[in-house]
Parts: structure tokens; C-alpha cells; sequence
């Protein structure tokens, strides 16, 4: 059996200010493309679906178009969904009735009572049964229905949901999961988008040895491709680089063949090219200059200068690199970033910030009301 797992798409971000929907709806394309040509028996598709839990139209019509490019392939892989932190799990749950009747199951909703379990979809080929278990993230005070009431942390509650539906030994067994796990002592590898929601006290880490059950672990939430203590274990990564630490990336499409039971499966990666590269550069003003060339560069730019006396060098880079981030000084005399006035590329606006860190603490977004109180606050410091 085939499989293709990938995870975190986040549609509707932006990088920056920048709009990445061109960048998504190709990301989107090579994923097509790629099963189109490999036909694998079923897409794992591991959480993030959505960058926001309230998407724009454009990345829910984005969503649309790639789930009606997939279904219409012929032969028709399974397409199997769970929810990530990002996504809102109701807004995602809508229409799954009708979309399983088309082979898109989505799973986003923790179980909220004794007798609901996790979904588990049934899979066969030339050599038996695949089970997929599917597991959205959850948080500890989801499960306070639990006998024992709400676990201590999120390793506690993956425990006790995954013993409570222990897979049948006797077949293959897969699982789709979107938390935070780690192997031992082996930090894995984080970048910019994720740290800043892990919490600091550790409350969020669950160790990888409740995964050993599984021949694979289909995970989400790291957008760095790695594996966790095997090669089983695995995060598919984001298919774009979205912040400028994961320049080296090497994102892809993960690659799954399952053969008989007791056999370690075959993994392998293809390449998503990102139609726009992100990528730091550093030099001085003449040095970056030169290393434009003549044509004006596309890619999305991170831009360090070295030169001891800077002049407003911020329009004069605008005519060769269209896509600047953010540009900082390194030289002798200076740590840090250059004046505000000469800033290219600052970060959406503050009540924007405000609304994704609030709506991330609480699970929920704000109202219209608090919305505009934030608004006004803002307004006003702005104002002094």
C-alpha cells in the first residue's frame, strides 16, 4: 500500500505582509501532480489545514479546489484529514457526512464523551488490513470527561485516549496525529513558526513510545521534515517554508510503501519546489547590488548589511529584490535593526498580531465587540 503524508499547508498565510496564495495554489499543484503520477492508495493529510481557525475565502476555496483536483483522479486515493492547532474543528467538520461518501474522511473533533472513540479507517491490499487511526490535536481540558478527570498534560491525555483504542496487533497499523512529540532526550528541530507556541514549561512535549504500536506515525505541527526517534515517526514538514529559519528545508511530498506485516516501510521524499525561494542574504549594499544582477529577484528576502555608514538603502534594494522581508545591520557600529522609517516588510498590523494570539490561547476567536475594543486601544497608543 502507497501512501503520500503531508501536513501544515496553513492556506491563507501570509509572510509578512505578503499574500502567498500564488505560492500555495502551486505548492497545491505539485501535490496533484505528484499523486497524479505515483498513485498512491491514500493522501494523509496531518493537521494545519487552514492558517487561521477563521480562513479567508481564498484559502477555503484554495482548500476546495485542491480536494476536487484529488477526488477526480482516477484510480482515487483516499483522502484522509485530521485538524490541527490552526484549524477550527467545527468549521472543518462541515460537510463530512458527504464528503466520506466521496473518500475524504476528516476527523477533527476530539471525542467528548465515554462512549466516542477516535476514527479508525479500514484500508486493504494484496497483504491485508491497514488501520488509520486518526488523532486531532487536543488539549488536556478537552478530555475532563475522562474517569480520572482532565489529564496533568498533553503526553497524559494522548495515553489515555490511545489505550483506550489499542490497534489490533495482527494487522498494519498507522496513525495520523498533530501534537508535539519527542523521542528521549532528542529535541527535534523547531523553526520560528512553531516555538512560540510550544509552551515553555514543557507542558506540551509527548513522548514517541506511545507511537511504537504503529508501523507509521503520520504527524503535523513541526514544519521541519524529521523523524522522531525512528523512521516511522515522522513529520511530513510544512510544503512551503514560511518563516525565514526554514531557508534549508527540504520540503516535500513524505512517501510511504507498506509491504507485509513485521516489514519496515519504505519512506522516501519528493521534492516541492517553491515558486518563490526564502532565503537570508548578507553583504554590503555594493555586494547584494551585484549579486541581484541585472534582473530584479523574486525571492522573499531576509537582508543583513555589513556597510560601517548606511544612507536610506532601503529604496535603492526595493529596485532589485521585489520581495524583502525584513533588512538589519550587522557592522561595527550598530546591533539590530535599522530605523523604522527604513524598515521594509514589518509584520501584519498590531490588532491583526492580537487576534491570532488570542484566538490561539483560547481556542476560540474574538467578537466583533472585542475586536473593535482592541482596535481602539490600539488607536489610542498609537496616538501618544
Amino acid at each position: 500500500m502507497r501512501l503520500f503524508h503531508i501536513s501544515d499547508l496553513h492556506l491563507g498565510k501570509k509572510l509578512y505582509q505578503y499574500s502567498l496564495q500564488e505560492e500555495q495554489q502551486d505548492m497545491l499543484r505539485q501535490i496533484v501532480q505528484y499523486t497524479a503520477e505515483m498513485q498512491p492508495d491514500a493522501v494523509l493529510i496531518a493537521g494545519d489545514i487552514y492558517d487561521r481557525s477563521m480562513p479567508s475565502a481564498e484559502a477555503q476555496e484554495l482548500f476546495d479546489a485542491f480536494l476536487t483536483d484529488l477526488s477526480d483522479l482516477r484510480p482515487q486515493p483516499e483522502i484522509l484529514i485530521i485538524a490541527g492547532n490552526h484549524d477550527s474543528a467545527v468549521r472543518l467538520s462541515y460537510a463530512s457526512g458527504f464528503l466520506r461518501r466521496h473518500h475524504i474522511v476528516i476527523s477533527a473533533l476530539a471525542p467528548a464523551a465515554e462512549d466516542e472513540k477516535l476514527t479508525v479507517i479500514t484500508l486493504q491490499d494484496a497483504y491485508g488490513e491497514v488501520d488509520f487511526t486518526m488523532l486531532p490535536f487536543i488539549r488536556p481540558g478537552m478530555l475532563r470527561w475522562l474517569p480520572d478527570g482532565e489529564p496533568a498534560d498533553y503526553h497524559e491525555a494522548v495515553k489515555a485516549l490511545l489505550e483506550r483504542q489499542k490497534p489490533d496487533p495482527a494487522k498494519r497499523n498507522v496513525i495520523l496525529a498533530h501534537q508535539f512529540f519527542k523521542s528521549g532526550n532528542a529535541d527535534p528541530e523547531l523553526s520560528d513558526s512553531e516555538t512560540r507556541w510550544l509552551s515553555a514549561g514543557g507542558l506540551d512535549v509527548i513522548g514517541a513510545e506511545l507511537l511504537d504500536a504503529y508501523e507509521y506515525a503520520a504527524l503535523g505541527h513541526l514544519h521541519g521534515p524529521q523523524s522522531v526517534g525512528r523512521e516511522g515517526v515522522r513529520y511530513s514538514g510544512s510544503p512551503y517554508p514560511y518563516s525565514l529559519s526554514e531557508e534549508h528545508h527540504r520540503k516535500g511530498v513524505v512517501q510511504i510503501d507498506l509491504t507485509e506485516k513485521g516489514n519496515e516501510p519504505a519512506i522516501s521524499v519528493l521534492p516541492i519546489e517553491p515558486l518563490r525561494k526564502v532565503r537570508s542574504i548578507r553583504g554590503t549594499l555594493a555586494e547584494l547590488l551585484e549579486a541581484a544582477g541585472d534582473e530584479v529577484c523574486g525571492d522573499y528576502v531576509g537582508i543583513t548589511l555589513t556597510d560601517d555608514e548606511l544612507l536610506r538603502p532601503a529604496d535603492v534594494l526595493a529596485g532589485r529584490y521585489s520581495h524583502i522581508l525584513e533588512i538589519r545591520v550587522d557592522n561595527k557600529t550598530s546591533r539590530g535593526q535599522i530605523p523604522a522609517d527604513e524598515k521594509i516588510g514589518s509584520e501584519e498590523d498590531p490588532a491583526e498580531a492580537f487576534a491570532k494570539f488570542y484566538e490561539e490561547m483560547n481556542a476560540s476567536p474574538m467578537t466583533d465587540g472585542e475586536r473593535k475594543i482592541i482596535e481602539e486601544i490600539i488607536r489610542e497608543a498609537q496616538d501618544l
